[in-house]
């Protein structure tokens, strides 16, 4: 027994009164954190350090970036000589400060008010599956020998992800409508930059938030969220599969 303000509590009977409480959720399905920064704060974090290590290394763009299928003049080199890593470790990537910059600062601006909203689990989902997504489009539609790198696939897929979240819980989303026009044509009027990874990380954003946001809330919200997650790495695999035999066959 312990003391207590109104007498003596037993820690076992506390513990299993415990387990009736229910966490509380967000309509998103997310639990609802004191800390909504934690994961948004680590993915800065680890951005920022690679960008500070890959100043000393050489060629790492070549190395880990998004590229298709080239010759490095001994071998062949790329996503479809079965580098797969490349899609996920080319969205941790970037070409200079600016780019960087850029990035980071959008990813502070939007991605504490989604992860707030959908909980961690689920905005590190998004997150990653929008930046994979980018990395695939860009492996499906751009020229094979081109290196692709950024974290802006996921950036747009927060992008996306923002407006539906903030249209589900009805508030204005004019702001976002503005900012997501603003960078879209950047994105199409400046010629180094992989239009096609930003748009697959905005189409795959959207989508995943359209169903995190009206899948119907219950005891299968989760299991529809998970479900989608699923069907999505698995569009993804399917279509690296299809694309590396169009390169190699």
């Amino acid at each position: 027994m312990r003391s207590a303000s109104v007498g003596f509590q037993c820690p076992s009977c506390v513990a299993e009164g415990a387990k009736t409480v229910r966490t509380p959720r967000t309509v998103f399905g997310g639990r609802v954190a004191m800390d909504t920064a934690r994961v948004t704060m680590t993915l800065i974090g680890v951005n920022v350090a690679v960008f500070v290590i890959g100043l000393g290394i050489n060629n790492l763009d070549e190395r880990f970036g998004n590229l298709a299928l080239a010759s490095n003049g001994f071998a062949l080199i790329g996503v479809a000589n079965g580098e797969y890593y490349r899609l996920i470790t080319s969205a941790f990537l970037h070409a200079n400060v600016l780019h960087i910059l850029f990035n980071m600062f959008a990813l502070a601006q939007l991605g504490p008010v989604l992860e707030n909203a959908l909980g961690r689990a689920r905005y590190l989902a998004l997150y990653l599956l929008s930046a994979i997504g980018g990395s695939v489009a860009g492996f499906l539609f751009s020229a094979p020998n081109v290196t692709s790198v950024g974290a802006s696939g996921a950036i747009f897929g927060l992008f996306g992800a923002y407006y539906v979240v903030v249209r589900r819980l009805g508030g204005e989303t004019g702001p976002i409508v503005v900012l997501l026009v603003v960078n879209l044509a950047i994105t199409f009027s400046v010629s180094v930059i992989d239009k096609r990874a930003h748009i697959g990380g905005l189409v795959i954003g959207t989508a995943l938030a359209a169903v995190f946001a009206y899948a119907p809330r219950g005891p299968r919200q989760g299991l529809v969220h998970a479900a989608a997650c699923v069907a999505l790495a698995v569009a993804f695999v399917v279509a690296v599969v299809v694309r590396t035999g169009q390169l190699t066959g």
